[in-house]
């Protein structure tokens, strides 16, 4: 006698083999999803190891808060994943307007109460920075743009329009002053020109631009103080003790792991109070003190498999708006996991950019949450 409950329909949306192939969530990068999970849980455990000494009264503040963004997270990226991202493309312009209002509100809050944070709105339980929702739309408008032209080359014309597209959140930011997110957003743009066809003067260009607004900043005053001692303290400048206080003992902390680390909570320096703010901008240092060069090879190894994916997924794209989409995502994540990594070595200078899931954050999460699932969306209807 047959189990009525075993027969399924092809097509049903229920798992059934016949399903059609096409059928996004038939299709979606788990080896990407597993990544990406293994990382936040990862960074869940690095942001308590590297907070619950520096909080008196719970030692459970920081890591709490980063398990609620990273379930939020999961929500996010659920929704984005559900949603053609084809939708994103159509919104792109209204996404892109909003977020320069944002930054406009927040230079507006600044000159009104100076005394506030530059770079974020205090919404109460969470500080939301525009400067990270600036980076996604900032790229789906610039993938937009860019994907309404199907040749091979990115003519001059269009250069300039995708230049301004970048060119004034970018100011936005570094007015903040954001240097770190602005170098971010720069960093997306030549990533999806190059791949669109942008000929090297042009990505040449851009480079030069930057670093003219960035000498700019600095010689008129609008970056603050701390920033100016770091750009000293990279370049070998003498400055005062504080100033290279918490690098030293981040690259002390990375150099006295070893092979295997001391051990999760057993690092003198991370565990103690000699690296300030260490779970957020600099985590890698709790890696490599208590996990050593192993756990620290073990991190980096995730993020070059998730880069691996996320570049796969460009390439199998169905349209060019996919392609540049993946390819923002990879050099985003490319970028932050270098410049963070390599401030935390004194290979490059501290700019605050957080690691990608593994810093302590709710904007940076859940945007990275977001473009994850734009990748996977990508991916889920690339043979629709």
């Amino acid at each position: 006698m047959a189990l009525t409950f075993l027969a399924r329909r092809p097509d049903s949306g229920l798992g059934n083999i016949r399903s059609s192939p096409g059928d996004p969530s038939r299709n979606v990068d788990w080896i990407l999803l597993a990544t990406q999970g293994l990382l936040t849980i990862i960074g869940c455990f690095i942001v308590y190891s590297a907070s619950w000494t520096k909080v008196d009264n719970d030692s459970y503040a920081f890591v709490t808060r980063q398990v609620v963004f990273a379930i939020t997270g999961c929500v996010v990226m659920a929704v984005v994943m559900a949603v053609d991202y084809e939708f994103f493309k159509e919104h792109a312009s209204f996404l892109y307007a909003l977020t320069i209002a944002l930054l406009l509100l927040l230079l507006v809050a600044r000159v009104v109460a100076p005394s506030q944070s530059d770079i974020s709105f205090d919404l109460g339980p969470i500080n939301f920075q525009p400067a990270e929702l600036a980076k996604l739309t900032t790229l789906l408008a610039l993938c937009a743009f860019l994907s309404e032209d199907r040749t091979d080359e990115v003519s001059y014309a269009r250069f300039v329009g995708g230049l301004i597209l970048v060119g004034v959140p970018s100011v936005l930011i570094i007015l903040q002053p954001d240097l770190g997110s602005a170098s971010v957003v720069v960093t997306i743009a030549m990533g999806v020109l190059l791949v669109a066809g942008a000929k090297p003067k042009y990505i040449a260009l851009i480079s030069f631009l930057s670093l003219a607004t960035v000498a700019s900043a600095f010689l008129g005053g609008f970056v603050n103080t701390y920033q100016t001692e770091r750009l000293r303290v990279f370049l070998g400048q003498e400055t005062d003790e504080n100033s290279v206080f918490q690098v030293r003992n981040a690259i002390r902390a990375v150099g006295t792991g070893g092979l295997w680390g001391k051990g999760w909570l057993e690092g003198p320096l991370t565990n103690g109070r000699d690296v300030p703010v260490m779970w957020a901008d600099f985590p890698f240092a709790a890696v490599g003190e208590q996990f050593g060069l192993i756990g620290s090879a073990v991190l980096l190894s995730l993020f070059v498999i998730a880069l691996m994916r996320i570049w796969r997924i460009a390439s199998l794209s169905r349209d060019l708006f996919g392609t540049y989409i993946c390819v923002g995502v990879f050099t985003m994540l490319l970028w932050q996991v270098f410049q963070n990594v390599g401030m935390t070595l004194g290979i490059m200078p501290v700019t605050g950019l957080p690691l990608p899931f593994i810093s302590y954050g709710g904007s940076s999460l859940l945007v990275y949450f977001a473009m994850f699932g734009m990748v996977q969306s990508v991916h889920m209807r690339r043979m629709r």
